[in-house]
């Protein structure tokens, strides 16, 4: 039977602890919630609605909450100027606003930098983007 010298064997060892290092799974963004999930205007003070947007990653931290996003509103598929969007996820019913609004938050990830009003509001901003329902009076 032959042998292995003891510096063949660590040679091995560090070789295959190296790739493996460097083949790990990078962490990346899997989706995107916002919470709540449904608002009535009527029930915020001053109609003023906080969202907050949660991200979902594939390794540890998985849940990350706050995240910075760009936040917007649609009606029907389209973006609206019928309720604005703070920075800060603040969202508000314009005096002509009636009905359920869906309020979007994109978190960028190295693939996907960026989001349009126009994309989102199609569902073309993938994962993501979180979504949320806002009725207005």
């Amino acid at each position: 039977m032959k042998s292995w010298s003891p510096s063949l064997l660590v040679s091995i060892f560090v070789a295959t602890i190296l790739t493996a290092c460097g083949s790990a799974v990078p962490r990346t963004l899997q989706t995107v919630s916002i919470s709540p999930a449904t608002a009535d205007a009527r029930t915020f003070p001053r109609g003023e609605v906080q969202f907050a947007a949660t991200a979902y990653y594939n390794k540890s931290p998985m849940q990350v909450a706050p995240i910075s996003a760009s936040w917007g509103a649609c009606d029907q598929n389209h973006p609206t100027p019928d309720i604005t969007v703070s920075p800060a996820g603040v969202a508000q019913c314009s005096a002509s606003a009636q009905g359920t609004y869906l309020i979007w938050a994109f978190a960028p990830d190295g693939a996907n930098m960026s989001c349009t009003p126009t994309a989102a509001c199609a569902g073309g901003c993938s994962r993501m983007t979180g979504t949320a329902l806002l009725t207005c009076p």
